[in-house]
């Protein structure tokens, strides 16, 4: 059986390929969940690519939950994990005030900055060199409620560098100054225990159950423009979602 061999010539490293074409066959199903993926070894002589590769592309979907690891015995399909979709996109601020509650923000960062390697969804789609990273503590009625590091395209939103985004929305400037408008996102997230940094800002224990979030914001022309990775405190923050019934008949 012949296996595609990746590009060291393409713009995207080699793990993200790897990731790629691995995802693709758990998405069409030629690999099913609970099935056995091939070792490191039968994927490195299968793509012509180093075992530090394949363990990068692995380590990438098991972030993503397409793939399971089990010591000593091996590397699995995951059982695809339960979606719901969320029926609006609104920004932080709007979501507070539409609770009755005051938001705010402290910003950590804002500065131009290269893509960190660790973050592949950034290369991938702003494909830039330079991005501007804002990372805040955000609040409602003083107090912390989530961690956001938002990577933004710097060809589409430059101006934004001029603003103050101390408690003030980042959508309403990048409509004011850069006339972008939220469009669409695709967002996913995990419960997780909070990592240290991340506990000292929101003021809670550390392994305290956090809300870990990701999520692609796409603009009005369909472009990506915002890469964001977010902590929300689990103990303060409830995301709910519309459900319709979609060919249940009535049954339960």
């Amino acid at each position: 059986m012949e296996f595609p061999l990746l590009d060291p010539k393409n713009r995207l490293p080699l793990y993200i390929q790897l990731a790629d074409l691995i995802r693709t066959k758990v998405q069409e199903s030629d690999w099913i969940p609970g099935e056995q993926i091939p070792t490191e070894k039968e994927l490195c002589g299968q793509y012509q690519v180093s075992r530090i590769t394949v363990r990068q592309a692995v380590a990438e979907l098991v972030h993503e939950g397409y793939l399971e690891r089990y010591p000593g015995r091996g590397t699995f399909v995951a059982e695809p994990r339960i979606e719901q979709r969320i029926s609006r996109l609104t920004g932080f601020t709007q979501d507070m005030e539409a609770r009755g509650k005051r938001p705010g923000a402290r910003v950590l960062q804002f500065q131009v900055v290269v893509p960190p390697s660790t973050l592949p969804w950034a290369y991938r789609l702003l494909d830039e060199e330079n991005v501007i990273l804002l990372k805040r503590l955000r609040l409602a009625d003083g107090e912390p409620l989530a961690v956001e590091m938002s990577y933004i395209s710097y060809n589409l939103c430059s101006a934004i560098l001029d603003g103050n985004l101390e408690d003030r929305s980042l959508y309403a400037l990048l409509a004011e100054a850069c006339n972008v408008i939220p469009s669409r996102a695709i967002q996913q997230w995990t419960a997780m225990a909070c990592p240290p940094d991340e506990a000292r800002l929101l003021s809670i224990p550390r392994g305290a159950p956090v809300l870990h979030i990701y999520r692609t914001t796409y603009n009005q022309f369909d472009q990506p423009f915002e890469w964001v990775e977010s902590y929300y405190r689990g103990d303060k923050y409830i995301f709910q979602a519309e459900m319709q019934n979609e060919g249940m008949n009535g049954r339960r």
